[in-house]
């Protein structure tokens, strides 16, 4: 037993040994090869999108005047005015009627549109580059296009005159009480045919046999879309929501700067905005940036909350 015992041992370390001489398993040149690729891209996020990130949460902190001054430690200051701000309050109750008033119906009409491209009608093809061009309209030139059309003197204005409403007439940007209507109606003109198109390519994929056998169950176009089509391509919708939230939510400062730069009064005045406005017109850096960490926060609840509900149940 005793040899046996000694045998054994000698077996297992010579097992141990052969294993030591073989070649440790190396990664495939093929992962390596990728990994070497994804690295100037890993790098280029770490600085230019973690690192934006981490200076915000630092810089909100501090009493800085911009980049001609020298900051100085402010501590939590910045948040304490930003709770007691009715600025703050008042912007967030406009960031609120902007969002609410936006997405949900530009998602649904997009998500119809997109329904209807799918059809594939004659003409659809030309619809479909009519749907585009706004997504192909710089926010500048956007901007411009709608002073010209809500003007004054403007398209409008010119449009109820020409039909016997010149007393309907109003300075439509520069009305408080129709200045946040006219944001809303150029931020859903300008996103909605970029969903749509979207929209009709998720859509397509959709087998058509499903659509036959319902035509064949007495369905029409409506039962089709919001039975069948809806919640095979509701991820994606949810998907599609989440971007547009995020474009609506921080994305909408450069029109508000161009359309009514925050006025009349303070009508159409967002979070956003503020950020920008704060940051640069008034430098008050560290004050902007604490708005922006206010904005962060409420963006990420935002995506949780829509992923939350618009997510595939199967």
């Amino acid at each position: 037993m005793t040899t046996s015992v000694a045998a054994d041992a000698g077996a297992s370390g010579f097992v141990d040994f052969i294993d030591e001489q073989q070649p440790r398993k190396r990664r495939p040149r093929s992962e390596r090869g990728l990994l070497i690729f994804a690295l100037p891209s890993t790098i280029w996020y770490l600085i230019f999108t973690v690192g934006p990130l981490i200076a915000m949460f630092y810089i909100a902190f501090l009493d800085w005047g911009g980049i001609a001054s020298k900051p100085s430690w402010a501590g939590w200051a910045n948040f304490e005015r930003m709770f007691s701000d009715p600025r703050i309050a008042n912007a967030a109750w406009n960031t609120a009627v902007h969002l609410f008033a936006t997405l949900p119906i530009m998602m649904v009409v997009s998500f119809m549109i997109g329904y209807f491209l799918n059809l594939r009608l004659p003409g659809h093809r030309v619809l479909r580059v009519i749907m585009f061009i706004p997504a192909l309209i710089s926010i500048s030139s956007l901007g411009m296009m709608f002073i010209a059309v809500l003007g004054p003197v403007g398209l409008v204005n010119g449009m109820l005159a020409a039909i016997g409403l010149p007393e309907a007439a109003t300075a439509w940007l520069a009305n408080p009480s129709t200045a946040m209507l006219c944001l809303i109606i150029v931020t859903i003109w300008s996103g909605t045919g970029f969903n749509a198109i979207l929209f009709a390519a998720r859509l397509s994929a959709i087998d058509t046999e499903i659509y036959n056998a319902a035509e064949l169950d007495g369905a029409g176009h409506w039962q089709k879309m919001w039975g069948i089509s809806f919640p095979i391509a509701l991820d994606y919708f949810g998907v599609l929501t989440m971007l547009q939230f995020l474009w609506t939510f921080f994305g909408t400062a450069g029109l508000i700067l161009i359309l009514t730069q925050g006025g009349p009064g303070r009508s159409t005045e967002t979070l956003s905005w503020l950020v920008f406005r704060f940051g640069y017109a008034d430098a008050e850096v560290g004050y902007s940036q604490a708005i922006g960490i206010l904005l962060f926060v409420i963006g990420v609840f935002g995506l949780l909350l829509i992923r939350r509900f618009l997510r595939a149940r199967y």
